[in-house]
């Protein structure tokens, strides 16, 4: 059984883990506003894009560009977007566990992992990571979506990968993110309805499509970062929230067993100084 030395000790360590789960929840709620106005406020960007972009198609008549190219499927990359850091509860688990149903073999699959805990995972059981990107899931911006456009884009053209999906985690509210898998190369559902408006293409429609195709992929890309970063936030903020009230709960009977061990050993005391005295009359 600890003694009350023990319990001391286990208190105050209790105590300084609290302070730190506090903290990173009260950070994470901060960064967790801004992330999640930056995911709201693309959502239109890339709607409107993509309806742009359906209108172009419905008014060429040969739509040909390299990222609509359809071909036999003999390797498939997946663009994992993960968290940097742990301690986000099941976040990065759940979108890799997304991921691997899809994965019908390794040797036919590319991984183009996004935060370190996807690529340490793929890494670690023996799965091809091609490309990682480190360093930004919390705070992504517009050039690494593009540099991660520009690279999986030229591997499609190349042939490296005949189709590539996109793993990410929607932002829905801080205690609810989904794990999502979208088809992201090549470019499909093109031909449909554009929303009833017109445009007119200068110089022409076949132009402004190939201009398009690449900033769509961009914004598909950023959204989904930003997407990732406000889920991962979210995620972290439930998971700091939940440890500090666990780290409470734990205090509060940790003091409770010590105030017991102190009563006891009272207790223990006054019997012994009574029997002395009892024994020296």
């Amino acid at each position: 059984m600890p003694n009350a030395q023990d319990i001391r000790r286990r208190i105050k360590s209790v105590k300084s883990i609290e302070q730190i789960t506090k903290a990173m929840k009260m950070v994470a709620a901060a960064r967790l506003r801004r992330a999640q106005e930056k995911a709201a406020a693309s959502l239109p960007y890339t709607e409107k894009i993509r309806a742009v972009l359906t209108s172009v198609a419905n008014h060429t008549s040969d739509l040909s560009h390299p990222l609509l190219e359809v071909r036999e499927v003999k390797r498939i990359g997946y663009l994992v977007l993960s968290a940097d850091k742990g301690l986000a509860g099941a976040y990065s688990s759940n979108v890799i566990k997304e991921v691997l149903p899809h994965i019908t073999a390794k040797d036919n699959s590319g991984i183009i992992a996004v935060g370190r805990k996807a690529r340490d995972y793929f890494k670690r059981r023996g799965y091809h990571v091609d490309e990682e990107y480190t360093g930004f899931s919390e705070k992504p911006t517009l050039q690494e979506a593009r540099t991660i456009a520009r690279s999986i884009a030229e591997g499609y053209k190349s042939g490296k990968y005949d189709e590539i999906h996109l793993a990410y985690t929607l932002f829905h509210s801080a205690l609810t993110q989904k794990p999502t898998s979208v088809k992201l190369l090549p470019i499909e559902d093109l031909t449909t309805n554009s929303g009833g408006q017109e445009y007119i293409f200068e110089p022409s429609a076949e132009e402004v499509l190939n201009f398009l195709i690449p900033q769509y992929l961009e914004t598909t890309i950023y959204g989904a970062l930003l997407q990732s970063a406000a889920s991962e936030l979210g995620a972290r903020m439930t998971a700091m929230g939940s440890a500090t009230d666990n780290a409470e709960e734990l205090i509060a009977k940790l003091i409770l067993n010590y105030n017991k061990i102190r009563q006891a050993t009272i207790t223990r005391e006054i019997s012994e100084i009574v029997g002395g005295a009892e024994a020296l009359k």
